[in-house]
């Protein structure tokens, strides 16, 4: 499986900026889409984006036009750039990978908390 480490979590006034990084090792082949979710106490683990190994990313409605996801494949780090930040993306953001043929591997997750 593939580890994943998360960072660039904090505390931000709304309308804020933050931006999170996921860096990968390990076992990496045959992976065909990473991304980050989220989630807040007692509440699903939601998609907030993905980007495939073709480059195709793709955004839940609610952060569209705000975030953006990028890699740098050299680094092997996914990246979430979040721009005009709202309260209600205050919560627990995760990183994860997929592979063919084997479990999706996540990070220990990084807080977001926005202000208001």
């Amino acid at each position: 499986q593939v580890q994943l480490v998360e960072s660039g979590g904090g505390l931000v006034q709304a309308g804020g900026s933050l931006r999170l990084s996921c860096a990968a090792s390990g076992i990496m082949f045959n992976i065909y889409s990473m991304g980050w979710y989220r989630q807040t106490p007692g509440k699903q683990r939601e998609l907030v984006a993905t980007i495939t190994s073709g480059g195709t990313t793709n955004y839940a409605d609610s952060v569209k036009g705000r975030f953006t996801i990028s890699r740098d494949i050299a680094k092997n780090t996914v990246y979430l750039q979040m721009n005009t930040l709202k309260p209600e993306d205050t919560a627990v953001y995760y990183c994860n990978a997929k592979q063919v043929r084997r479990a999706d591997s996540w990070g220990q997750g990084t807080q977001v908390t926005v202000s208001s």
